[in-house]
């Protein structure tokens, strides 16, 4: 079950929201690290570059925040969701129902109704009901994952919660260097990590769009913490632009070659 982060914010109310989606790379067992460093910041914006499921955003809770995300159909649903979305579809942890599903997503894809409720709810029914939440599309644009092996799925029909809490944060969707930042945002940026022997998106994450970013947050006057995993280049390639290095063990297992090892990775920090 996923954990319920309470925060009490500047408006007086006690908020306890889950995170509404599962996400591969979530980032929720670091906001107890994270949390002290946004404490001394807490008044600024929270600027996200790639929010993916909010579990950081929702563990830190900031008042303001910008939350950015290559995934158009990931930032449909966050909108809907901050508007108070009430699912209609129906949900079951289905086999028949989930490829129905996933089939008329990929119609609303197809015909440009991508930014629909109707979308918004299919894409929150696949996530939780696909394998391992996975999101992936294929060449031509397809949702593809099959589907899941859940013995039992509690679905939320009723997102109207998280209308309040998410009132002044703004969503858009595309390149971290086109997010509109102000000089005294707090950037915290969680890319697609540095693993050189695949690729997480349909057009990749390349070791040049890493160089890119680590520039662009050097940048930022105002703080920035980054995650990535510590491979050999990106702890010299922040080192090398001045920002404080912080290493940790996550709580994921290096798998793709049946090591078990805990995988290292790093926080790179300026200007906090």
């Amino acid at each position: 079950m996923a954990p319920v982060w309470t925060r009490v914010d500047t408006r007086d109310s006690t908020v306890k929201l889950r995170p509404p989606l599962k996400w591969a790379g979530g980032k929720r067992w670091l906001v107890p690290l994270l949390a002290p460093i946004w404490k001394e910041h807490s008044g600024r914006r929270l600027v996200e570059p790639f929010c993916g499921g909010l579990a950081v955003t929702l563990g830190l809770f900031p008042r303001r925040a910008l939350l950015n995300d290559i995934n158009p159909h990931l930032i449909n649903f966050l909108r809907w969701v901050g508007s108070g979305l009430k699912i209609e579809i129906e949900m079951r942890n289905d086999k028949a129902l989930y490829y129905q599903h996933r089939n008329r997503f990929n119609e609303l894809i197809a015909s440009g109704e991508e930014n629909s409720k109707e979308a918004a709810s299919l894409f929150y029914y696949l996530n939780r009901t696909g394998y391992n939440g996975l999101c992936r599309f294929n060449k031509t644009g397809r949702f593809n994952v099959p589907f899941g092996r859940y013995k039992r799925i509690n679905y939320v029909t009723d997102f109207t919660a998280y209308q309040s809490a998410l009132a002044e944060w703004d969503f858009t969707c595309g390149d971290f260097e086109d997010v509109l930042t102000l000089p005294d945002d707090f950037i915290y940026a969680d890319p697609p990590y540095d693993v050189e022997f695949t690729q997480y998106s349909k057009d990749g994450f390349t070791w040049d769009d890493q160089v890119r970013l680590a520039c662009w947050l050097a940048r930022h006057p105002g703080p920035v913490v980054a995650s990535n995993q510590a491979t050999p280049r990106i702890v010299a390639l922040y080192r090398n632009l001045g920002f404080h290095l912080e290493f940790l063990d996550a709580p994921r297992l290096i798998s793709c070659t049946g090591d078990r090892t805990a995988a290292r990775e790093v926080l790179a920090i300026r200007g906090v």
